[in-house]
């Protein structure tokens, strides 16, 4: 099994993954969605809101609002040593106290960890008008997207099969399938129809080129075939800021790895139980 990386900063990866199963691709994309924990505000106490929104409309939007988060610090509130009780190990604290007129923002949270600030200082929650007041407390735990959706640290999270174009010698660079491509994925090389060079990983396989090719009546077969790798997939993950994505896909696969374990064992304990 090998990864390669298209691109890489924190809040983008696109990379390819050769030698796996589809089996293991779609758990991976699973994973890096659910199995991994981020920080988001769970509770909010709110002391006064004059505002337009419900109190529950407004802890909504609060909860949605992405949290940076240290995996190092802050763990899980079942393993904390403070069983739950809501210590500064698995939970953030933020006040917010805003007076209209003006539109209150995810910067008005004020974190007792400045390390759990919101990942973005613009994101809008409500508008407030002259005289109108809101004034929260909130708590923020660890947990994962299984839970909730407020806790996945992925905004897009998702693979394709690595598409296979396949043009034979009976191509006669018509150029009726460069046309229809939606991609422009395909060009023109001297007599012959070819994949532009780095354009491969962008198609889509739609397979327009090959009724294109049929439609021109070469044939009774297209010139141009579309497949695709059978353990071979491009990867798209884009990370709510809350995670770098690496350490997002680090802990996905840390993640699967910790359940195969999980399984091994129980299967070796089911196996000692038959033989007595």
């Amino acid at each position: 099994m090998e990864i390669e990386f298209a691109s890489l900063d924190d809040s983008l990866a696109r990379f390819t993954l050769s030698g796996a199963s589809t089996a293991f691709a779609n758990a991976f994309r699973r994973a890096m969605i659910g199995e991994v924990p981020t920080l988001a505000i769970e509770d909010v106490r709110i002391y006064d809101n004059t505002s337009a929104l419900f109190d529950e409309m407004l802890a909504h939007r609060i909860g949605l609002i992405p949290i940076k988060t240290d995996l190092t610090t802050y763990s899980t509130q079942d393993t904390c040593s403070c069983g739950g009780a809501g210590c500064t190990g698995c939970t953030a604290t933020y006040t917010l106290s805003v007076e209209g007129p003006r539109t209150v923002t995810s910067s008005d949270l004020i974190p007792q960890d400045p390390g759990a600030a919101p990942v973005y200082d613009n994101i809008p929650i409500v508008k407030l008008t002259k005289g109108q007041k809101l004034v929260i407390e909130a708590r923020a735990i660890l947990n994962t997207g299984k839970a909730h959706a407020k806790w996945q640290p992925t905004l897009v999270c998702g693979y394709k099969n690595h598409p296979v174009i396949t043009i034979s010698d009976v191509c006669d660079a018509c150029g009726m399938c460069i046309e229809e491509c939606p991609r422009e994925i395909l060009e023109t090389k001297g007599k012959k129809v070819q994949v532009a060079e780095g354009k491969l990983p962008d198609c889509s396989m739609c397979k327009l080129c090959e009724r294109a090719c049929l439609a021109s009546g070469i044939g009774d077969e297209p010139a141009i075939k579309i497949t695709a790798e059978p353990d071979r997939f491009i990867f798209v993950v884009e990370g709510d800021g809350s995670l770098p994505a690496k350490e997002i896909m680090n802990r996905a696969l840390l993640s699967i790895r910790e359940r195969a374990d999980e399984l091994e064992k129980q299967l070796g304990e089911l196996s000692g139980d038959e033989k007595k």
